[in-house]
């Protein structure tokens, strides 16, 4: 198994519970049930008792996580994934990674052992380009579904977020309200352009003057998003009060 490789401490287990990540609301006004029969009341209360429990014992909808422990992209998964813990179960895989092998063919041209890349085949086989983070939904029989499965970091914090459909708009990672949706949508990519790329050149490049180069853009785009967070109020979140999809693009940094 790919995962035999990694040493570090992984999650392999469901989390969340059986509690439905589809909420309802339902009203039953009290001048309808004043002025309802008794049989009408209790065939209303009927009705709603088997809502609800429909709701509270449906299974909620899960996932096989295919990600890399030392992947901040993979993260932004994470982070979302956590976030909704009890609306969306879902299972860790360790999909990618290195492992130390012996040279057999001497691709060092040392004769010692080398570094090999690995992914998964389920990786390989639900996602083009075979990266992390990658999500196939799970049906209720236990079947991974991989002609469904989503993948690109930002677009799965988007994706768990809708399946996960919360009972309260303050959970929502990407705001319902059209223009605050936009806005967050913006926001995410210019941090994940700005900030994100930048810190990673940082910390690849060995010319100092690139290095150099890479971290003044960095803090270019850490104090543009600074402003905006001061604009849009008291902080420390995009939205004041509330997590988003911004903070999650950039929180794995």
């Amino acid at each position: 198994e790919a995962t035999s490789y990694i040493s570090q401490p992984r999650k392999t287990s469901v989390h969340g519970t059986a509690i439905s990540g589809r909420h309802q609301q339902i009203t039953t006004p009290t001048l309808i049930m004043a002025s309802a029969g008794k049989a009408a009341t209790a065939a209303m209360a009927n009705n709603l008792k088997k809502n609800l429990s429909s709701q509270t014992t449906a299974c909620p909808p899960t996932f096989r996580y295919l990600s890399a422990w030392f992947c901040p992209y993979a993260h932004r998964a994470t982070i979302a994934l956590e976030h909704h813990a009890g609306r969306i179960d879902y299972e860790w895989v360790e999909a990618l990674g290195w492992e130390q092998r012996k040279d057999d063919n001497n691709v060092t041209k040392t004769g010692k052992e080398w570094w090999y890349h690995w992914k998964a085949d389920e990786l390989r086989r639900a996602n083009p380009s075979a990266l992390v983070p990658t999500l196939i939904p799970v049906d209720s029989d236990g079947k991974p579904d991989e002609d469904k499965s989503v993948y690109e970091s930002l677009i799965t914090i988007d994706y768990i977020d809708a399946v996960a459909n919360p009972p309260d708009e303050t959970l929502c990672l990407a705001p319902q309200d059209p223009y605050l949706a936009a806005k967050c949508r913006y926001w995410a990519d210019k941090v994940n352009r700005e900030c994100c790329s930048p810190y990673y050149g940082v910390l690849v490049r060995t010319e100092e003057s690139e290095r150099r180069e890479h971290f003044e853009k960095l803090v270019g785009g850490l104090k543009s998003f600074s402003k905006e967070i001061e604009k849009n109020g008291s902080g420390p979140t995009f939205l004041e009060g509330r997590l988003s999809n911004v903070d999650i693009a950039l929180m794995p940094w």
